[in-house]
């Protein structure tokens, strides 16, 4: 199939990926082209950005979280109707959890055939710049690295400089120069920006970014690399698959499964959400902060986020803890991620003040200056548990900032044993309450098939009675 695409990557993680991405994105479509964006790595919020800039979901691409097949399968059908994609990369372009760099965006890069544009921070330096790019070429000549963008430069004369320079070591294009820009548009928190629905600018940002793009970079030599991508092979198509879905969705009852949507929680991947459809669900989107009761719902998935941003309201809202308290020990198929797991425990404790969650799992939840689980996850389910199989093998990905002050339970009793990554209590992840499973780890239904299926069969059995 023949798709337009450039990644988006840099020498090291800060360097202005995402802002740059966006603004790429943004600036594209103003001249009326559908842009496809994609998140290199786990990341949801970089990934909110991307898919508010391009008005079209931003659908993640992991190698450690998903096979690669289904990571080109992925890529074809959320493509077939875009001019061009976007793919930004995560940290440096070479960067993973392995010797081999198999999680890297160099790696992803290769599987897609992608031409790759690099991203450098020009701060305080000028011809280390070529010998940086130079053995970025050298390191992996499999990976196709098209041209760079300068960032952060310090005026024309540094310009000059830099573009001579890696015209005369690198041979490489340069596809724009981005002064020092004063008057940041996109805040940050933790590690990363604050996600979309909690920026009531997000909107003026994504424009400025576009400004900034349409003022300093070479559009047209940029959207030339993209459409000069080879050719790409993505394996069976996609078509056949969408059928087999829709006919089995026309055969079977559709159980409702609700679906937490606000700005404390909008943590979930697109691909999850689309295989909780595939499998049969009518997605109910609902709101812990503004939804005064729970809808009549046969199944409620809740995602990550930031519940301590917003723990004033989510306590005052009384009728809707209630109702998840009350509908999870009637038996209401739950499952739950990260804010989702802090929002069924007892409370939160921000500063010295409690603030009282649904009540569902008896823990209390406080909060560190530093990440208390941070990267990918591999655990053993080992317990019996709402939605996978005992001797099951889950990869994911965790990053929360919580910590779990009292527990009224036994690692023991936890479905998870953790493999890799922190969990729940840095050796078990997993809680469980009849039909609830919550969990910090986060999973990618395309790395995870039978996660979807289960949490619809559970949705179905409950409705059933």
């Amino acid at each position: 199939m023949a798709s337009p695409r450039i990644v988006i990557s840099a020498l090291r993680g800060g360097s202005g990926k995402t802002i740059l991405s966006v603004g790429l994105i943004a600036s594209w479509r103003k001249r009326g082209m559908a842009v496809a964006p994609f998140k290199k790595g786990p990341d949801f919020i970089d990934a909110g950005w991307l898919a508010l800039a391009a008005s079209h979901p931003c659908h993640n691409l992991d190698t450690f979280l998903m096979p690669a097949e289904q990571i080109l399968l992925s890529f074809a059908s959320h493509t077939l109707s875009s001019d061009l994609s976007v793919i930004e990369g995560n940290r440096g372009l070479f960067d993973g959890i392995d010797l081999e760099g198999s999680t890297s965006t160099s790696e992803l890069a290769k599987l897609l055939n992608a031409p790759v544009i690099l991203i450098i921070d020009c701060t305080k330096t000028t011809r280390t710049v070529a010998a940086m790019v130079s053995g970025c070429m050298q390191f992996d000549p499999e990976v196709h690295i098209s041209g760079v963008i300068l960032n952060r430069v310090a005026g024309a004369r540094h310009e000059s400089i830099l573009r001579n320079t890696i015209s005369q070591y690198c041979g490489l294009p340069v596809f724009g120069a981005i002064p020092k820009l004063r008057g940041e548009a996109f805040p940050e928190r933790h590690m990363g920006l604050v996600p979309t629905p909690e920026h009531d600018w997000a909107e003026e940002s994504i424009a400025k970014a576009a400004r900034m793009a349409e003022k300093y970079l070479d559009l047209d030599r940029l959207l030339s690399t993209a459409r000069g991508a080879p050719p790409l092979d993505a394996g069976p198509g996609t078509s056949g698959l969408k059928n087999r879905a829709s006919s089995r969705r026309n055969k079977l009852p559709h159980p409702r499964i609700g679906v937490l949507r606000d700005a404390a929680f909008q943590f979930y991947y697109p691909e999850n959400l689309e295989a909780l459809e595939t499998a049969g669900a009518e997605l109910i989107a609902i709101s812990a902060l503004t939804d005064p009761r729970l809808p009549e719902l046969d199944g409620l998935y809740m995602g990550g986020g930031f519940p301590e941003t917003h723990a004033q309201i989510l306590a005052d809202n009384e009728g809707f803890r209630q109702d998840v308290y009350s509908q999870a020990k009637q038996g209401l198929p739950i499952y739950a991620e990260c804010g989702g797991l802090m929002y069924l425990g007892e409370s939160l404790v921000l500063e010295g003040k409690n603030y009282p969650m649904a009540g569902v799992l008896p823990v209390v939840f406080g909060f560190s200056k530093r990440p208390e689980g941070h990267g990918y996850t591999i655990f053993d389910v080992e317990k019996p548990n709402p939605f996978f199989k005992p001797g099951t093998r889950v990869r994911g990905h965790e990053f929360h900032y919580s910590s779990v002050l009292s527990w009224q339970g036994k690692s023991e009793d936890l479905a998870f044993r953790m493999l890799r990554g922190t969990g729940f209590d840095g050796r078990a992840d997993g809680l469980c309450y009849k039909n609830t499973l919550a969990t910090y780890s986060h999973i990618h239904a395309l790395g995870t098939p039978t996660w979807a299926k289960a949490v619809v069969e559970a949705a179905r059995s409950y409705r059933k009675k």
